[in-house]
C-alpha cells in the first residue's frame, strides 16, 4: 500500500545512503512503497549528515535525495522554537532530541500521521495533535520479520 504525507527520520535516511548500514536493505525495500517526497527537518538533516560525515558516498548521497526529489526539507521559523521548547520539555524523561520535536512539529503543522523511523521506542510515545499517534513505517510487525 502507498503512503502518502510521511516524515524521514535520521535513522532512515542514513540507511537509504549508506551501504554499510545494517539496516540498508530493509530502508531502500521500504522506501518502495513510501510515495515520494518524504518530509524532513534541517535537524534531521544535520543529525543525519553528522553520522555518515566519514562516507563521502554517503553525503553525496543524502544530497543527491534532495535533489531527485525522494525526500525534501521543510522549512521552520522561529515560530516553531516555543513549540519545540514545550515539546522537549515534556518528553525530557524519553530524552528527546531536536531532530525528533521537529519532526512531531512538522506532523502537527503539515497534517502528516506517518513517520519512517527506526526509533520505535521514541515515536510510539510520541503524541500531537492533543494525544495523537503517529503511524510507524516500517509497522511493528514488519520490524519483527
Amino acid at each position: 500500500m502507498k503512503s502518502r504525507g510521511v516524515l524521514l527520520d535520521t535513522g532512515p535516511m542514513v540507511a537509504i545512503v549508506s551501504r554499510n548500514d545494517a539496516q540498508h536493505e530493509r530502508c531502500v525495500a521500504e522506501l518502495a512503497d513510501v510515495r515520494p517526497p518524504l518530509l524532513t527537518s534541517w535537524p534531521v538533516l544535520t543529525e543525519s549528515l553528522w553520522l555518515v560525515q566519514r562516507d563521502p558516498a554517503a553525503v553525496q548521497g543524502l544530497f543527491r535525495g534532495f535533489a531527485e526529489g525522494v525526500w525534501s526539507l521543510a522549512p521552520m521559523g522561529m515560530d516553531a522554537l516555543p513549540w519545540l521548547e514545550e515539546f522537549l520539555s515534556r518528553y525530557r524523561r524519553l530524552g528527546a532530541q531536536l531532530a525528533d520535536a521537529s519532526l512531531i512539529y512538522l506532523a502537527e503543522q503539515e497534517d502528516i500521521d506517518s513517520v519512517f523511523t527506526l526509533d520505535y521506542r521514541d515515536f510510539s510515545e510520541y503524541r500531537y495533535k492533543k494525544n495523537k499517534a503517529l503511524k510507524l513505517i516500517p509497522d511493528r510487525q514488519e520490524r519483527a520479520a
